[in-house]
């Protein structure tokens, strides 16, 4: 596989760092610069982009037009964002990327941020979204990066103790996998490399989306809870992230616990660095690999139908 240079990504994460010191910025401006961001990125090609209401919720229909994806299939996917930003509009051109890869329609949504809204409302509108899929007919493969991916895992956890049907597969990018103790020995170790997260800035996104609720709630710690029973996952994380023990350490509590995973770490690689696509060779192979995660696992199950 082709690599990026290494002078060409110490310049990147010198531009990283001086952009994404979010600890010195409002919620406020965090999300008018994502506006910004996403308002000059150009139009995707080859996709139909259509609006949908999920009840109350907002959401997006990304649907590749040169793969003919099945009508029944669809990747259900949540942004991240540290729970008080995201939009379907700054992460069309990932989840444009990742719907082409894989040859499969996606659903995103818009669920709701905090401080507006704080815990449980961005998971109760991410089950709300699976389960409408679910009674509409769908096969359904969940994904997600960073709080979002954060937000599968712990759809997924919800979906099997309430006896409901699990997806054919999740995969994770950079997921937060223990928002309760912050304690990966990455935290540490990954610190001086990361040019985008820090335990500073985690304990910031938990301490908002907690609000005035004192007590953590078991679920925001999806590491510490039993993984029996989970669909396959493939899990992408960086190594130069702090978030890599949160990756590792899952990745080794679902496979004692059964669970069939596939880890990826990617070498110099920072969280989600999937959004640098257009540029970066390291980020098109990893979002080729979601696509043949994804179209595996929906094979399957038309494989079983059929």
């Amino acid at each position: 596989m082709e690599k990026t240079s290494t002078e060409q990504l110490a310049a990147i994460k010198v531009y990283l760092r001086q952009s994404n010191r979010l600890d010195c910025k409002s919620i406020g401006q965090i999300r008018q610069e994502m506006a910004a961001t996403a308002a000059n990125m150009p139009s995707p090609t080859d996709v139909i982009v259509e609006r949908v209401m999920i009840g109350p919720l907002s959401g997006e229909w990304i649907i590749p037009v040169n793969s003919a994806p099945l009508a029944d299939e669809v990747i259900l996917y949540f942004h991240g964002g540290g729970f008080i930003s995201g939009t379907c509009e700054f992460y069309r051109d990932l989840v444009t990327r990742i719907a082409k890869s894989s040859g499969t329609k996606i659903l995103i949504i818009e669920y709701r941020l905090a401080p507006e809204f704080t815990y449980p409302a961005a998971n109760e509108d991410c089950i709300d979204a699976y389960l409408w899929l679910l009674a509409n007919g769908y096969n359904v493969v969940l994904g997600g990066d960073s709080v979002g991916a954060s937000l599968a895992l712990m759809t997924l956890i919800t979906i099997r103790d309430a006896g409901g049907e699990l997806p054919a597969g999740a995969f994770l990018i950079s997921p937060h996998t223990d928002l309760v103790h912050l304690d990966g020995e990455s935290y540490l170790s990954r610190a001086e490399f990361d040019p985008t997260g820090s335990i500073d800035g985690n304990k910031r996104i938990i301490d908002v989306y907690l609000g005035a609720r004192t007590e953590l709630a078991p679920i925001l710690s999806p590491l510490r809870l039993d993984l029996q029973g989970l669909p396959d996952l493939l899990v992408q994380v960086g190594d130069h992230e702090v978030l890599l023990s949160d990756a590792t350490r899952l990745a080794e509590r679902a496979q004692a616990a059964d669970v069939h995973v596939e880890l990826e770490i990617w070498e110099n690689m920072w969280s989600v660095f999937h959004f640098l696509a257009y540029m970066l060779p390291e980020a098109q192979q990893a979002i080729a690999n979601v696509g043949k995660f994804v179209r595996t696992r929906l094979d399957r199950i038309e494989q079983k139908s059929s």
